[in-house]
């Protein structure tokens, strides 16, 4: 019988992080709000935008996470800023700081946004919708 194996290379596989695990979204979560709250600003999101980006927060608990974001937010909610900031990161490589922090409320006539701003596109279709902008700028990014 034989065994395949990939041939050795100097890469690495990457560890994930079990984010079902309560001590890693323990570790994350503050400094994952501390960054979307950088990040809402920096591209001039309305609050209410904001709140619809994590998932549908309240006001209430949106204003209270912003004073205080010393919590542990849920798989959900951390995969949603994941996306955005690997956003935030990838139209800072493809673009220069004024497009990048601007590309986000800009119509785009790419056939996936058809006219509107990436941020309706996300704000319409939740985190699937930010996975794709995601995938489509790290295309970008990677040459494609």
């Amino acid at each position: 019988m034989l065994n395949y194996a990939y041939p050795r290379s100097r890469f690495e596989p990457t560890v994930l992080v079990d984010l079902n695990a309560k001590a890693e979204r323990e570790r994350l979560s503050q400094s994952a709000l501390k960054g979307f709250f950088k990040l809402v600003g920096t591209w001039k999101v309305r609050d209410e935008d904001a709140r619809q980006l994590l998932g549908g927060l309240s006001n209430s608990a949106y204003y209270d996470w912003k004073k205080n974001p010393e919590r542990t937010l849920e798989v959900d909610c951390i995969t949603r800023i994941s996306y955005l900031l690997g956003i935030y990161k990838a139209l800072h490589i493809i673009y220069g700081d004024k497009l990048a922090d601007e590309w986000i409320s800009l119509p785009n006539n790419n056939q996936i946004f058809e006219g509107r701003t990436p941020l309706a596109y996300m704000l319409g279709g939740g985190l699937l919708a930010m996975q794709t902008v995601r995938q489509l700028l790290d295309a970008r990014r990677g040459g494609l």
